[in-house]
């Protein structure tokens, strides 16, 4: 039996006026600089490979066979298959779905914005998302803050990420969380120092980009040498008043290097005891043909629009959310 009482919308229709508005303004600024919509499909035979994400399936059967199709977690690998085959510069703004813990951020049904700029790195792509925020908050002279990953963790835990022990680390996240000590990975505790002491501190007032990332952490990234010398991801985040904006790199054009990390990530699933599923080896066979050279950002709109509208929940801010869906 249905809840009664559920039937209004979880968002105020005030909210969703401006939720209107902030789509309408979003379209109205690729469409000033000429780059294309696109609408790919949200069920997908193939599926990521990323150990620290899962999905939602759907199984059917078609002509005497049993299918299982992927709910996607982004659009990313179908955008890439278009820009291997010409496209030029795209953009999708539409629902993507996660397989994760309902909460104050999270819902497994949300809306992502991603575009990729042919021609771009990830530097010119920080200034043009830095212009789309300066039109959406009518804020001509915003100006984000840009840390490196190892300023980031120098300033807020002391500790330098690409030279620290392992154990200096593991006594660090223990600190900080009770946790870690029996951890022997760097890039998890990297990951829960992150998240745990260094992203609750960034971008408090403004917006600030994360980049120069460990490469052990480049997912989809090109790698490069910093002016340290040091070998580090050409990626960055954004960040905003304690929540996860955006994510962004120099797309790897490479389809050994991709095809490699591919095989990386199932035998860390495989070692993490996660369920197998069928990964989308036709983004190999494009990267294959080709991709240019470019630069691409996934940005999440309900999380933009809860800060724009001084929301806490990202149940304030959708029609129908959780229960109510």
């Amino acid at each position: 039996m249905y809840d009664a009482s559920l039937w209004q919308p979880s968002a105020d229709l005030s909210i969703l006026q401006k939720r209107a508005q902030l789509l309408k303004a979003i379209r109205a600024f690729f469409d000033a600089r000429e780059v294309m919509e696109v609408d790919t499909q949200c069920l997908s035979l193939g599926s990521i490979t990323d150990p620290h994400i899962e999905v939602l399936t759907s199984k059917t059967r078609s002509q005497g066979q049993d299918l299982t199709y992927y709910l996607q977690t982004s659009p990313e690998f179908a955008m890439k298959r278009l820009l291997c085959a010409g496209s030029g510069s795209i953009y999708q703004l539409g629902k993507v779905f996660r397989a994760e813990e309902i909460g104050r951020r999270h819902s497994i049904e949300f809306t992502m914005l991603e575009w990729y700029r042919v021609g771009f790195d990830h530097w010119q792509l920080m200034d043009e998302i830095q212009d789309l925020l300066s039109v959406l908050l009518d804020d001509a002279s915003l100006t984000c803050e840009r840390l490196s990953y190892q300023m980031a963790f120098l300033r807020h835990t002391g500790l330098d990420p690409f030279t620290a022990t392992l154990l200096q680390l593991q006594t660090c996240a223990h600190e900080h969380t009770e946790y870690g000590l029996q951890e022997e990975d760097r890039d998890t505790l990297l990951e829960l120092l992150f998240s745990s002491v260094v992203e609750p501190a960034i971008g408090k007032y403004v917006p600030c980009f994360i980049h120069s990332y460990p490469a052990s952490q480049a997912a989809l990234a090109k790698t490069h040498l910093d002016e340290k010398g040091q070998q580090v991801a050409a990626r960055f985040e954004l960040y905003w008043q304690g929540m996860e904006l955006a994510n962004g790199y120099h797309e790897l054009t490479d389809a050994k290097e991709q095809a490699k990390r591919f095989a990386e990530d199932k035998a860390t699933r495989q070692a993490m005891r996660l369920a197998n599923r069928q990964f989308d080896e036709r983004l190999i066979i494009a990267l294959e043909n080709g991709l240019p050279d470019c630069a691409g950002v996934a940005l999440g709109v309900d999380r933009l629009l809860m800060l724009l509208c001084h929301k806490h929940h990202i149940a304030e801010v959708l029609p129908f959310a959780h229960a109510r869906a």
